[in-house]
């Protein structure tokens, strides 16, 4: 602030906040925008306390009572206004201020503006996108609830979820639902729950509302608070009807608290119905397996081989004798036939032989080299010759040749000694 001080000289407070006062008076009016937290009207004068809506601050606020009653209907507690205002510091109290010349209400375009506005860079950035969405367990061991004080949305989601599986566990957090303390007191609770391992699915529910009293549910910092919790998060904020940002990065939407209790905690009827209908079915498709398995093996026992085994080796050992007794008249008469053509080829060696013809008294002359004569020129007188007859031989000399035109069949031309 530009005064110079010393432990040894130092300044007085009414210097220092008359400085301070100084410094923050030439700073310029502006627009603040944040929710009525608490509001008191004193006289002519009215004291609020606005606060931010996702960080846990706030500043006060003096105006008079006309900046108020401007505004139909009034601004009160919990309502989300645009403040125009001008930077007071009160130097008796050393507080700070700011002194509303005008307030108006955030108009509902604008919210739902700021609303698409704050959805598009969510969708930009895959908060929304389906593959980030995680399955809710069969049967959560335990559930974490984050709902309103004694709220109708806690009973519906406690009653229903307990008639359908009376063993249901519940971990409750009650927190403001509305108002300018939901955000933070619903980011606590949530990440209170998803620190907490026994619990495998948290519901954030609330019973509907309008627009403003569900504003709080599509906070930028709670919808980033469930995009990043490790546990399903199941959202059942008001009706079917009402769409908060929460809807969109919860794991799994319900339409109402009842509805939540139904998607989160299975019904133990239908499970048992469900248990009893897979078990018949098992059943059949088991008595049916077995059913087709009898009827394969009585129709394999029916068959002849395995009926009677004996028919059909006796039916074998017939076809095996058949084969054999057929085998040996083959082989017979090829026998037979090969004996005939044998003595058939011996009789016609034996007609053409030599020796058949000298056993029937004729006779071979051979000289000594075994060449055969065949005319009575050809030996010299004196040439001794071998004369074979069947079964012997005889050597002659050849003392003289005869000539015999026509020589009987039973004579000799050749005379001689027996050798």
């Amino acid at each position: 602030m530009g005064m110079e001080s010393s432990p040894e000289a130092p300044q007085p407070v009414r210097t220092v906040l008359n400085a301070v006062g100084g410094w923050i008076g030439r700073l310029g009016r502006i627009w603040v925008e944040g929710q009525i937290a608490e509001l008191n009207r004193r006289g002519r004068m009215a004291y609020i306390t606005l606060r931010d809506p996702v960080a846990n601050v706030s500043v006060r606020v003096v105006c008079q009572t006309s900046v108020l009653d401007v505004q139909q209907p009034p601004p009160e507690a919990g309502a989300r206004v645009v403040v125009h205002a001008k930077p007071d510091f009160y130097e008796v109290r050393g507080t700070f201020s700011l002194r509303a010349l005008e307030i108006r209400h955030v108009g509902l375009g604008e919210l739902l503006a700021r609303l698409e506005q704050l959805r598009r860079t969510l969708q930009a950035e895959g908060l929304f996108a389906p593959e980030r969405k995680r399955p809710l367990p069969f049967l959560p061991g335990t559930v974490g609830l984050i709902c309103g004080r004694d709220s109708a949305a806690e009973r519906d989601v406690l009653e229903n979820s307990r008639r359908r599986w009376p063993a249901v566990r519940f971990e409750v957090r009650q927190v403001a639902v509305q108002g300018d303390r939901a955000v933070r007191e619903v980011v606590d609770a949530l990440k209170d729950l998803d620190s907490r391992p026994e619990v495998d699915v948290i519901v954030i529910a609330r019973g509907g509302g309008s627009l403003e009293d569900l504003l709080p549910f599509s906070d930028e910092a709670m919808v980033r608070a469930a995009a990043a919790a490790r546990t399903p998060v199941v959202s059942a904020i008001g009706h079917e009807q009402d769409a908060p940002l929460l809807d969109l990065v919860a794991d799994l939407r319900a339409s109402t608290p009842t509805d939540a209790a139904k998607k989160t905690v299975p019904d133990v009827g239908e499970q048992l119905e469900t248990v009893r209908q897979l078990r018949d079915r098992g059943r059949r498709v088991l008595s049916g397996a077995l059913e087709r398995e009898a009827a394969w093996l009585a129709s394999m026992r029916s068959r002849p081989a395995l009926a009677d085994p004996v028919r059909e080796i006796d039916r074998l050992t017939e076809q095996v004798l058949e084969l054999r007794e057929r085998s040996r008249r083959d082989l017979g008469v090829s026998l037979d036939r090969a004996a005939e053509n044998l003595e058939h080829t011996r009789a016609r060696l034996h007609a053409l032989s030599p020796a058949t013809t000298l056993a029937r008294g004729y006779a071979i002359v051979q000289r000594a080299d075994g060449s055969v004569v065949r005319s009575a020129a050809e030996p010299d007188l004196g040439e001794t010759l071998r004369v074979r007859f069947a079964g012997d031989g005889l050597a002659v000399t050849v003392d003289a040749v005869e000539t015999d035109p026509e020589p009987g069949p039973e004579t000799t031309d050749t005379t001689g000694g027996e050798e």
